[in-house]
């Protein structure tokens, strides 16, 4: 009789998707954060392969050359949770996806990088797009890794506010002649 045990990662592999990678800059603020090299997004609703689509969607809406793809999945794992909750949205992600696939004659992933946003332009007015669109420019920005990368502290209440945090740090700006502040 073949051994029946389902294992973590084979349960995850069966209910929905995995999506994982390696962290591309081992010496970036990303990493710094990072547990470990590898990661991976265990996915309940999208298939591997619309979660793959999506965090390459997401890339091409917000391109940033040097974020690592882990962050761009905290945006996958943001729709898919939210498809695990609500019927409509797994379907109308599931479509943009597949609709996506049909439109690329094959696999739209497997399509060079101009392909890809060709397509995805196409259906800039389509739901699918309007709600990947508005779900990333939350899911993508709003994150510790995020804010590592492009070097936000995050929100300054947690810390007690600007006043006594470098208000009036303004290290990055030349300093202004006297004239552009006079005394009253």
């Amino acid at each position: 009789m073949p051994d029946q045990t389902v294992t973590r990662r084979g349960f995850i592999a069966l209910s929905g998707g995995v999506i994982a990678g390696t962290l591309a800059y081992t010496s970036g603020p990303i990493a710094l954060l990072a547990p470990g090299r590898s990661w991976a997004l265990p996915l309940t609703t999208l298939s591997s392969h619309e979660g793959a689509t999506l965090i390459r969607f997401t890339r091409h809406l917000y391109p940033h050359d040097a974020l690592e793809d882990a962050v761009y999945a905290l945006v996958a794992g943001d729709l898919d949770a939210e498809a695990q909750r609500d019927a409509a949205t797994a379907k109308l992600l599931s479509e943009g996806v597949a609709e996506l696939d049909r439109a690329a004659g094959g696999s739209w992933l497997e399509l060079p990088a101009d392909r890809q946003l060709a397509l995805a332009s196409e259906r800039e007015t389509t739901p699918f797009f309007q709600k990947v669109r508005s779900t990333t420019v939350v899911s993508l920005y709003n994150n510790e890794l995020a804010f590592a990368h492009f070097g936000y502290e995050g929100p300054a209440f947690r810390n007690g506010g600007y006043i006594g945090r470098g208000f009036n740090d303004l290290d990055w700006l030349p300093e202004p002649d006297a004239a552009a502040s006079p005394r009253l």
